[in-house]
């Protein structure tokens, strides 16, 4: 429902008030006065027709029509009225205007009836004939106490109904002056009443908004004062406790905020009370819109649902490893706790919710890494010592065996200098302090292309793989050429061990985005995109048996991530299954 202000919830009032009284008093003053004028009007006439009731009197017996009708007509003339003769059957023996052999019986006329009944009688009412308003007054005409006739004096009115008509207008021209002077009285009494009432309004609307130090001024009515002191006083109130609640707050939003892990309040209902910032970061929502949401509109995880269905009804705390998708996969380690009021009454559960996604992965990581160092270890150390035990114990004969066993130990110790090596090199590389340690200087990378194609030209040669390149002389990039040079055979030697016999590697660089880019193309079997977002890890193979067979140790792709990573760049891997594989480094 729409309000109004109060000023015009009085002010409507008293003018209403106002304009029923005047409009009263100009209805029974003017009524009163065309009664007073009528009534005049009719004594006039009843004047009139006594004059001429003695002049025709004499005509009745014998009945003289004629001479009737004349004294009419002459009666007529002189006091501009019109007189009517009628005879008690209602026939017209004398008008003063019309042929009374012309006009119809008069016995059913209100004036004539109650002149026969009572002497005299009075109608207003519209004449056809004469096509105006007329009063008409009847008088009985009696000779010996016999009624002989009636005589009627008819008067128009329209003249009095006109000077009616402009005393009405002048009243409501005065009417309307004494309302408007009476609304603005009014207006300026209802606006004295509510102006006080308004400023209060203002008041609490200004504590409403928080500005609780201003006072309101006091009234002039006591009771408006009163009511002032009084907000006054709840103000200060409030003002103190506002105070310190906001201050309990900051210090808990500060708290919160400062945690590492996201804190979720829920009550029994599982709906969310509060959550800090880190929470909502985690969910990917609103901290305002998620309040008095139920926990399941916010997050679709059953697992985090079933947990938190179990933690609601849970008198002990909980806590649990729980798979979480944003952007990515993570898991969040939940620990949940009773939240509890100053009755010890259980209102809800606390949620502490911290992302264990990278220690989790890095204890992964160091398990594989532990179980892959001693499974690559272990593998040509237990053949080494077989065949040397073999040897030791003088088990073979022929100087044929004795050298090819010395072959596979000789083979089997340089795979096991390639791991110490590449595990040193890593060791190296994933230094803190390495990127400041890095040789930068800025060199021409078709040179350092043609550096590695050289190393590695052996490797190709033996599988008939052609190597092409297209490196434009003037490209140059700032980088530590050696680590580079590195990368590049790494990534050159694994395209040529996973390339058919006689197909071809293509090396290309290239300035793209405002980075230096330098792509290895080969056409081999490719790989599967289920092992691509893994092939940076250490010791990772996607076919270890073929991996092994071809000599790789499983850390040449983790070494290259480093040494891009420490130049501040980024490599990358597309690849096909039966199209071949390339692999993209992106330096700054």
């Amino acid at each position: 429902m729409k309000r109004k202000r109060l000023v015009w919830q009085i002010f409507p009032s008293f003018l209403l008030i106002t304009l029923l009284s005047i409009i009263t008093a100009i209805w029974f003053a003017s009524h009163a006065m065309e009664r007073f004028f009528l009534d005049q009007t009719a004594t006039d006439l009843t004047d009139r027709i006594t004059l001429v009731r003695y002049q025709i009197e004499p005509h009745f017996r014998p009945l003289q029509a004629d001479r009737i009708d004349r004294i009419c007509k002459e009666a007529g003339q002189l006091s501009s009225t019109r007189f009517t003769v009628i005879l008690p059957d209602g026939t017209v023996v004398g008008d003063s205007q019309e042929n009374p052999s012309h006009m119809d019986n008069h016995a059913g006329r209100p004036e004539i009836n109650a002149a026969r009944q009572h002497g005299s009688g009075q109608s207003v009412r519209y004449s056809k004939t004469l096509d105006r308003r007329l009063m008409y007054v009847a008088v009985a005409v009696t000779v010996d106490n016999e009624l002989t006739g009636v005589v009627r004096a008819a008067f128009a009115v329209n003249a009095l109904d006109e000077r009616m008509g402009a005393i009405r207008w002048r009243m409501a021209g005065g009417g309307a002056l004494i309302a408007i002077l009476v609304g603005l009285i009014s207006l300026l009494a209802a606006r004295k009443i509510s102006h006080p009432i308004e400023r209060l309004k203002q008041g609490a609307d200004a504590f409403a908004a928080g500005n609780l130090t201003d006072k309101l001024a006091l009234p002039e009515t006591e009771e408006l004062a009163g009511l002032a002191q009084a907000m006054n006083q709840m103000a200060a109130r409030l003002d103190r406790r506002i105070a310190s609640a906001i201050q309990q707050k900051n210090e808990l939003e500060t708290v919160l905020s400062s945690m590492r892990e996201g804190v979720v309040a829920i009550d029994s209902n599982e709906a969310i009370m509060s959550m800090n910032p880190l929470a909502a970061e985690m969910f990917e929502c609103d901290r305002e819109r998620a309040k008095n949401r139920s926990i399941q509109e916010i997050v679709r995880n059953l697992a985090l649902q079933n947990f938190v269905a179990k933690a609601v009804k849970a008198e002990d705390s909980l806590e649990d490893d729980i798979p979480f998708f944003r952007q990515a996969e993570h898991i969040l380690n939940i620990k949940s706790s009773p939240i509890v009021d100053s009755n010890e009454k259980r209102i809800g559960t606390l949620l502490v919710m911290t992302d264990v996604t990278r220690l989790r992965r890095l204890e992964h990581m160091r398990r594989d890494f532990v179980a892959n160092v001693s499974h690559e270890i272990k593998t040509p150390l237990t053949a080494i010592k077989g065949y040397v035990e073999t040897l030791f114990n003088r088990e073979v004969d022929s100087a044929e065996d004795t050298h090819r066993f010395l072959g596979i130990v000789i083979k089997h110790v340089n795979r096991l200098e390639s791991i110490v090596e590449d595990l040193l090199a890593l060791s190296r590389i994933e230094r803190e302090n390495f990127r400041e340690a890095l040789n930068l200087a800025t060199v021409r990378l078709g040179n350092i292309c043609q550096t590695a194609i050289q190393v590695c030209h052996k490797n190709a040669e033996a599988k008939h793989i052609a190597i092409d390149v297209q490196c434009g002389e003037d490209l140059q990039a700032t980088v530590d050429a050696t680590l580079l040079e590195q990368a590049i055979v790494n990534l050159l030697d694994n395209a040529i061990k996973y390339s058919e016999d006689g197909s071809r590697v293509e090396i290309s660089a290239e300035n793209r985005d405002g980075m230096t880019a330098i792509h290895i193309r080969d056409y081999g079997c490719g790989i599967a995109q289920r092992n691509l977002s893994r092939l940076f890890e250490r010791f990772y193979r996607v076919d270890k048996a073929r991996s092994r067979q071809l000599g790789g140790t499983g850390l040449g792709l983790a070494i290259v991530k480093h040494i891009v990573q420490a130049h501040e760049g980024e490599v990358t891997v597309e690849s096909r299954l039966g199209e071949g594989s390339t692999f993209s480094i992106y330096l700054p």
